[in-house]
């Protein structure tokens, strides 16, 4: 299954985490079951950068255009950008990046 690393930044005006509707519905929104059930986008695994209002997510879903789906309530508050990835297994098995 295709691997990607989700990149979002957002101004700091306009961070969704203090928002009162819009920081829970984000988070309801990347919880597991949710990306899975409705977008069919597994999460393996979520950060964001302590000050930088700057998210990551390793995801792998059958399409990228799921998980252009998936992280569109994210486009609302900033940009995001969807990067195919590869495990480091896979790198040093195919000797290059």
């Amino acid at each position: 299954m295709p691997l990607f690393v989700v990149k979002h930044q957002h101004p700091a005006e306009t961070c969704p985490a203090g928002h009162p509707q819009m920081g829970p519905m984000l988070l309801q929104h990347i919880a597991p079951a949710n990306a899975t059930e409705n977008f069919g986008v597994n999460i393996h695994g979520e950060a964001v950068v302590d000050g930088a209002h700057t998210f990551f997510l390793i995801v792998d879903a059958p399409e990228r255009g799921q998980v252009d789906q998936f992280m569109a309530p994210f486009s609302q508050a900033g940009t995001v950008e969807v990067l195919p990835a590869s495990t480091c297994e896979a790198v040093v098995s195919r000797t290059v990046c």
